[in-house]
């Protein structure tokens, strides 16, 4: 099985993009973050012609996830507990051949020592009480999506200039980690342990172009798949040429469950 997450930073403006992709690579599921529309506005055609069905949960103008999937999806559910009606929409489950698929576009935070920061660290929180509460780490559990978060210095294309800034701040590392103490490892230093690999780069300045960027898009899996992982890679190729997001895809793969 391989699954992919992708901030597509806009469903609409990337979907030709997207489409040309999920053609070329043909995971068996797809999570999107930041599709940036409401649910009946959602393009849904161009993705059944490809084969996926999709459970979405969007807004309009910010934020807003999505899972596309070639196999059925069951026991889809939106938002953590203690949503109000009109909070950001940011977390989609889906349990797909076994496994829980958890797709989170996680609180960006802004500037530390915000509101905006401070809402973030509430939402961490929340997001590992519900895992507590909802899942076991003895179950086939997929965490995965924009985390928002650097792990650690390997992460950083800079880490002395970046020591403090957003997505690398001790707290928001320190959050990470109780939330990878649910159970979760990081697919991908599960394969790489050198540094010098990132999922964003800035649109400003030619970051992409001189390899400026941060790992901030995270497949976290239960010790069951951890096992069975045979792959986790950055796909750079998605962030090059025309109009792309400014995130690239990451992929994982495993054998049978």
């Amino acid at each position: 099985m391989m699954i992919a997450t992708w901030n597509v930073n806009s469903i609409r403006v990337r979907l030709p993009r997207v489409t040309e992709w999920l053609a070329a690579v043909r995971p068996d599921v797809l999570c999107l973050q930041e599709t940036k529309v409401v649910d009946e506005d959602f393009p849904l055609k161009p993705f059944t012609e490809l084969g996926y069905q999709v459970c979405v949960f969007g807004q309009k103008t910010y934020n807003g996830v999505a899972i596309a999937s070639k196999l059925p999806m069951t026991d889809v559910s939106t938002g953590l507990p203690g949503d109000g009606e009109g909070d950001q929409k940011r977390v989609i489950e889906a349990t797909i051949d076994g496994i829980r698929v958890v797709n989170l576009y996680v609180v960006n935070g802004k500037e530390p020592g915000s509101e905006h920061f401070a809402r973030k660290m509430d939402w961490l929180k929340r997001l590992r009480a519900h895992l507590d509460e909802s899942l076991t780490p003895e179950q086939n559990v997929v965490v995965l999506g924009d985390i928002n978060i650097t792990p650690d210095d390997r992460d950083v294309y800079d880490p002395e200039k970046l020591a403090g800034t957003i997505h690398c701040t001790g707290e928001e590392r320190e959050a990470l980690r109780h939330l990878l103490d649910f159970g979760l490892r990081d697919a991908f230093r599960l394969h790489h342990d050198e540094p010098g690999f990132y999922s964003w780069w800035d649109f400003r300045g030619g970051m992409f172009r001189r390899g400026l960027g941060l790992r901030i898009d995270l497949i976290m899996v239960t010790e069951s798949l951890a096992r069975r992982c045979v792959m986790c890679e950055v796909d750079k190729t998605a962030r090059d040429g025309e109009k792309p997001s400014d995130h690239a895809p990451v992929l994982a793969a495993w054998g049978q469950v």
